[in-house]
């Protein structure tokens, strides 16, 4: 398996290019793979011996001062092969982050409407919201501010940081290939995000200036 990964400006997208994440058959059609083309900066493709099995439409941003990855679109083709198409997009992105914001600590956030998507930001620390945990001032802050950016402010509870519907413009879609193995503390995030109606919830969590040097190397 050679698995490639690459970035571009979303602005140099090809129409043909927009037309192959199609392939991908996840959670997005045509019209969100455009919308997301004009909202965010930077795509990144994955592939599989020249076959597309991932995309990332993501930009890297200072809020408010502090450096930020920003995911705000990714779709992951359901194959056996979809955790390393996973850990490559993250380490793309990783890398972005490391060039943009070396020695310093940066927020990485998205959407999801399944606990399966959770798993990208397993090496990340302090993630909110998480189970057990009361979100202090400064973190439902980061929960409104990211709602803000996303454009989904308008239905976004600040307290259990979910957008209650028409939220899913984009998000982190990506489907377990050992589903039993999610957490139930994970899953217990989602009980009240209505993903029929368009509902997603926002999370969110930080690396390290020191994990970041090994999260974004290259291989």
């Amino acid at each position: 398996m050679s698995l490639e990964v690459a970035t571009q400006d979303c602005s140099a997208l090809t129409e043909a290019q927009i037309e192959e994440m199609l392939t991908i058959e996840g959670g997005f059609g045509l019209a969100e793979f455009q919308k997301a083309q004009a909202d965010w900066v930077l795509c990144t493709l994955a592939r599989i011996d020249g076959k597309l099995h991932g995309v990332t439409f993501s930009t890297l941003e200072r809020i408010g001062g502090t450096p930020c990855v920003l995911i705000g679109l990714m779709t992951i083709k359901r194959t056996g092969k979809r955790d390393a198409v996973l850990k490559g997009l993250m380490g793309e992105a990783y890398h972005r982050a490391l060039m943009a914001f070396p020695d310093e600590d940066v927020v990485v956030g998205s959407r999801f409407v399944s606990p399966d998507g959770v798993e990208a930001f397993k090496s990340l620390t302090d993630i909110i919201p998480r189970t057990g945990h009361r979100a202090d001032g400064e973190q439902r802050a980061w929960g409104k501010r990211l709602a803000r950016r996303f454009g989904v402010d308008s239905k976004y509870d600040g307290q259990t940081f979910v957008v209650a519907s028409d939220g899913q413009s984009g998000y982190l879609d990506f489907e377990s290939s050992k589903p039993e193995k999610i957490s139930e503390n994970i899953t217990a995030l989602f009980s009240t995000v209505n993903a029929k109606k368009g509902g997603v919830i926002i999370i969110h969590g930080w690396t390290m200036a020191e994990s970041l040097v090994k999260l974004g190397a290259r291989s």
